[in-house]
């Protein structure tokens, strides 16, 4: 079972890191979940979503809401320094943060860890592990270029949450699924979000 630590931060685009989550736990995977306080905000002004606070209320409430009996979702409050993320002797497979603020990008770029999120990315960044960071956000200024250009430098992909639309997509969920799909590709786990480029799904 992978096990795959996704952070939500307070950007724009929570439909992203909610159906990224809903795609894990589909897959089988184990997910240690990490919410920012701005992420719940964000998940109300967008989606009508009031995220309860506590850890294991959270977890019930998105597995309700997702419709998800499969994989094994854990959820971490912003200050558990003893959540397996903090500490590089037990590292995830991988990390998401979906969507991820340019305040969240600028801290881990700076290594920063100041809370679970951005201590798991320097965590994963340390240990040489799979960081996909999936900023929305435009235009990019110098700084978060700069930002950006570091952390691709330290081996993070940097994956904007920007769609394609050569597959015709006919709902705002085709165009979520794209992104997914393409942080899916980027975790090495499989998926039927779209067609593939050149296997039928563009005329």
């Amino acid at each position: 079972m992978k096990r795959i630590t996704l952070a939500l931060t307070g950007a724009s685009g929570m439909a992203y890191g909610l159906r990224l989550l809903a795609c894990l736990l589909a897959a089988g995977c184990r997910v240690d979940l990490l919410v920012s306080q701005a992420a719940r905000i964000v998940a109300r002004q967008e989606l009508d979503l009031s995220l309860p606070s506590g850890s294991d209320e959270l977890a019930r409430f998105l597995r309700q809401h997702l419709s998800s009996t499969a994989g094994d979702l854990r959820v971490y409050g912003r200050e558990e320094w003893f959540a397996p993320a903090a500490s590089g002797s037990n590292p995830a497979d991988a990390m998401v943060v979906c969507p991820c603020t340019m305040g969240t990008l600028a801290a881990i770029a700076q290594g920063l860890s100041d809370n679970l999120i951005e201590r798991a990315a320097d965590v994963i960044i340390k240990e040489r592990r799979p960081l996909v960071l999936v900023p929305r956000e435009t235009p990019f200024s110098l700084i978060h270029l700069r930002n950006m250009t570091a952390l691709a430098q330290a081996g993070a992909t940097i994956l904007p949450a920007n769609p394609g639309f050569y597959h015709r997509p006919q709902s705002v969920d085709a165009v979520v699924n794209y992104v997914v799909a393409r942080v899916l590709d980027h975790l090495g786990i499989a998926h039927d979000l779209l067609p593939r480029w050149g296997d039928g799904g563009t005329s």
